[in-house]
């Protein structure tokens, strides 16, 4: 049973790998469906995560603007200009050197707030507190040496641990791109009372058969991937 008395709030983290170029977000929400407004990615232009009162459509122009050659800055600044309803926004923007900027409105229900450091952005709004942002900021700065999808995920975990959002969570993505038009991952948990808990569940599953779909739209003679997993000792 979902507690309805609150209003909607979101917790995301964004992120660039310095080593391998990857771009991602890791997101929930106490609405269904988190993955198909917040988060948007594209390899080699960057990634960027609105929410709060959400307007989808800022994600996919600030992409088109970043892949055109505009700053982030700059690209913000568009946003900012075109949104008559920005104070109720959050945006978060990455682009494509790592250039990190976020803007949370004056209109975002308390907590609301955003950290951002080197290569990465934890924000979020109607949070318990500072310290879930805090939480899923030192996430990312733990654990600069591993994949940045095992980082967002932690991330996403550490503000869960933290204390989340009033009124709990609903769903919850994962989104990674690298250097294909498509994602080098893309995960989904659309409708569950422990969304972040659900969608480790599925990464730890997916996350051993990536060297399996990177490699197979080359080599198509590969084994069926349930014949690869046991090849490789995994358990699907």
């Amino acid at each position: 049973m979902f507690d309805h008395g609150f209003p909607i709030n979101t917790f995301t983290v964004l992120g660039r790998c310095r080593r391998t170029g990857r771009l991602g977000v890791a997101t929930t929400t106490r609405e269904m469906a988190v993955g198909s407004r917040v988060p948007n990615v594209k390899a080699h232009v960057g990634v960027i995560a609105t929410q709060a009162s959400t307007d989808p459509r800022l994600g996919p122009l600030g992409l088109q603007l970043l892949g055109l050659g505009f700053t982030a800055a700059r690209v913000m600044a568009e946003l900012e200009a075109n949104d008559p309803h920005i104070e109720r926004r959050q945006l978060g923007i990455i682009d494509s050197w790592g250039t990190a900027l976020a803007r949370t409105g004056q209109h975002n229900s308390d907590w609301a707030g955003h950290i951002i450091g080197d290569g990465y952005i934890a924000m979020g709004n109607n949070l318990q507190g500072e310290h879930v942002a805090q939480a899923m900021a030192a996430a990312l700065e733990d654990s600069s040496d591993l994949d940045l999808e095992v980082r967002l995920i932690r991330g996403l975990e550490a503000g869960t641990a933290a204390g989340g959002q009033h009124g709990g969570q609903r769903s919850a993505a994962l989104i990674v791109y690298e250097a294909e038009s498509y994602p080098l991952l893309s995960l989904r948990v659309d409708d569950h009372p422990e969304p972040v808990a659900d969608l480790r569940r599925i990464f730890d599953k997916f996350h051993p058969l990536l060297p399996y779909y990177r490699q197979r739209p080359i080599d198509p003679d590969l084994p069926k991937v349930y014949e690869w997993a046991e090849q490789q000792g995994l358990k699907l």
